[in-house]
């Protein structure tokens, strides 16, 4: 699938104004901006396993495509939701369980770049990964 593969930030867009308004600290976002943020990703049907390597932390997240479940940011936010597909966008729908407030992501392939957008509260970010 496109997603497969080991993914690693190149570049962000708007990122701190977009962590800023998640409410995260000043000190975490100059931390979070030099993260090294490096997926794995591998999808089998509608199941999906994403290897999580940063400076904040190494998780493992298994979901499948439209089943909810619970997940904690790197910041500590607690957010559930589910991710769904939409042609070649993977989608994702979470609420934040703190205040109720939708948070959307979306990873796309886009010309050997996986962009991962973030929507919250008016503000969009980017997030622009290269393969290893």
């Amino acid at each position: 699938m496109a997603f497969d593969g080991t993914w690693k930030v190149d570049r962000s867009e708007n990122y701190d104004k977009f962590m800023e308004k998640m409410g995260v600290n000043v000190v975490k976002r100059k931390i979070a901006a030099q993260d090294n943020l490096k997926l794995t990703i591998t999808q089998e049907g509608n199941k999906f396993t994403v290897k999580e390597a940063s400076t904040f932390r190494n998780i493992e997240i298994v979901f499948e495509l439209g089943v909810t479940f619970n997940y904690s940011l790197a910041d500590g936010t607690e957010v559930n939701g589910n991710w769904h597909l939409e042609g070649s966008k993977l989608i994702g729908n979470f609420k934040r369980v703190d205040n109720g407030k939708e948070l959307i992501a979306i990873r796309e392939v886009v010309g050997g770049e996986l962009i991962q957008t973030y929507k919250y509260e008016g503000v969009e970010a980017k997030r622009i990964l290269k393969k290893e």
